[in-house]
C-alpha cells in the first residue's frame, strides 16, 4: 500500500485522484489568487507581480501576465528572468511547469500536464495522472498554441500560432502545425 498523499503522486506523475480533499482545496485557494489577479488593474504592475509571485512556485524578479490566467494550483509553475504571458493563457499545473528566461507566450496559450487514463472505466473512477512540461530559454510560443503533456522543448524554441505541440523538441527550431513538426531551423551563430 502506497504511504504518498495524492498530491506526491500527483507532482511524480503517478494515478492520483484529482477529488481528494486536500487538492480540491489547493485548486480553491488557487482561484481565489487568479480572481484577485484578474481583478487588479492591468497599470498596477508592482502589486500584480507580488500576487504572481506569491501564486508561483518560483520566478524570475521580472514578470507579466496580461489578465485573464487560469492555473490548478500556481505552485507547480516555475518561470526564469522576463517571462511575459499574453491574455487568456492557461496552465494546467497538476506536474511541474518549468519555464526557462526570456520567454513569451501568445494570447490565449495553453500549457496542459494533466491527462487521463485512455480506459473509459479507469477514467470514470476519477482516475488521472500528470507529466511535466519544460521549456528552455527564449522561447516565443504563437497564439492558440496548446503544449500538452510531457513536452520539454529546447533553448530559443518558436512555436507557430494554433500549433498543438505532442512531442519535444531540440534547441533552435521553429515548430508548426497540429500536430506540431519542424519547419524551420534557426541559424543563431550570425547574430553578434
Amino acid at each position: 500500500m502506497s504511504t504518498l498523499t495524492e498530491k506526491q503522486k500527483m507532482i511524480q506523475g503517478l494515478e492520483y485522484f484529482a477529488s481528494d480533499k486536500t487538492l480540491v482545496h489547493e485548486r480553491f485557494a488557487a482561484r481565489k489568487q487568479l480572481d484577485m489577479l484578474n481583478a487588479i488593474p492591468q497599470d498596477k504592475v508592482k502589486q500584480r507581480a507580488v500576487l504572481l509571485h506569491q501564486l508561483f512556485g518560483s520566478t524570475g524578479k521580472r514578470l507579466y501576465v496580461e489578465s485573464t490566467f487560469k492555473c490548478d494550483y500556481g505552485y507547480n509553475i516555475h518561470v526564469g528572468e522576463n517571462f511575459y504571458a499574453n491574455f487568456g493563457c492557461v496552465i494546467l499545473d497538476c506536474a511541474p511547469v518549468t519555464i526557462g528566461d526570456d520567454c513569451m507566450l501568445g494570447p490565449n496559450v495553453h500549457i496542459y500536464t494533466a491527462a487521463h487514463p485512455l480506459d473509459p472505466i479507469a477514467r470514470k473512477k476519477g482516475i488521472e495522472f500528470a507529466k511535466s512540461i519544460s521549456i528552455g530559454n527564449n522561447c516565443w510560443i504563437g497564439g492558440n498554441a496548446v503544449i500538452n503533456p510531457g513536452v520539454k522543448l529546447g533553448h530559443n524554441v518558436v512555436v507557430g500560432a494554433g500549433s498543438v505541440v505532442t512531442k519535444s523538441f531540440e534547441d533552435n527550431v521553429v515548430i508548426a502545425g497540429n500536430p506540431a513538426k519542424v519547419i524551420q531551423f534557426i541559424d543563431n551563430t550570425s547574430r553578434k
